[in-house]
């Protein structure tokens, strides 16, 4: 959902007190900017308090973190919108402990929104590469300086594991729920040889039927990969209720099998023995 300026600009006033759980607007609005700014806070989840002790949007959860990515990205996620959701600390550092960033480790971020993973990753040393396709948060990772590039586009249509000459250390994401199997398997590509992806998922993954999720599951298996189920509050900060798991996908060494960097690197040799 898309912050309407007027709404930004309140929620962005030094005088609006966002801690805790909730959003403090003290000061005076008129009946129609305060009918939209509630619309909005509802729809990300709060509810309002009026008791004098209060008098505040209180929300069932912290709110801090989540409305810091709100307000720079100028979007809210709804309870009707479920392709982005930004990262919350406590599960980046679960998965960045998972993948185990080291000091000049090269990094691939999908879907980077405005920085949740990339930031600490780059915090650790790592070098980070991010994919964004909204313009807003794109402006916010190249603002943040930690990415070394940022490729504003859709991940999917508007990069190529070979327009990198070698593959990354580690891929590690959060993509849309609603294309996670279209993420995840574009992004094994972007891997080099003993590497590995670490993902965020819908817990679906590990047994919706449908062939995408079957042929997923085998790549994790054939890799010596797996799944490490995710606490069932672990994005409720950020205002979502959902089932996730970390899905866990190393490459294992030159002679893997994936389809990962090295894999297209020899495909079009491959292509060419059958050339007219």
């Amino acid at each position: 959902m898309k912050l309407p300026a007027e709404v930004l600009e309140v929620l962005t006033d030094p005088r609006t007190v966002i801690t805790g759980d909730r959003v403090s607007i003290p000061f005076e609005l008129g009946r129609p900017l305060y009918e939209k700014v509630n619309k909005i806070l509802k729809e990300a989840g709060g509810k309002w308090d009026g008791r004098k002790s209060v008098r505040a949007h209180v929300f069932p959860h912290p709110v801090e973190e989540f409305m810091r990515h709100a307000l720079l990205a100028q979007e809210f996620v709804s309870g009707r919108d479920l392709g982005w959701f930004p990262t919350p600390p406590p599960v980046v550092e679960l998965l960045l402990d998972h993948a185990g960033i080291r000091p000049d480790m090269t990094v691939l971020e999908p879907e980077a929104g405005t920085g949740a993973i990339a930031g600490p990753a780059a915090g650790r040393g790592a070098v980070v590469d991010c994919v964004e396709l909204d313009e807003r948060r794109a402006r916010v990772l190249e603002e943040g300086g930690y990415a070394r590039r940022v490729v504003r586009g859709n991940f999917l249509t508007d990069l190529q594991p070979l327009d990198y000459e070698v593959g990354f250390d580690r891929v590690v994401m959060n993509p849309p729920f609603h294309e996670a199997m279209e993420h995840v398997n574009h992004a094994l590509g972007f891997l080099g040889d003993d590497a590995m992806l670490v993902a965020v998922l819908p817990d679906g993954v590990r047994w919706r039927e449908d062939r995408a999720h079957t042929e997923f599951r085998r790549v994790v298996e054939d890799s010596g990969g797996e799944f490490f189920p995710l606490p069932r509050d672990a994005f409720e900060e950020v205002g979502a209720r959902v089932h996730t798991v970390v899905a866990l996908v190393p490459t294992g060494g030159g002679d893997c099998q994936m389809r990962n960097h090295s894999w297209h690197l020899r495909r079009p040799r491959q292509l060419d023995l059958f050339a007219v």
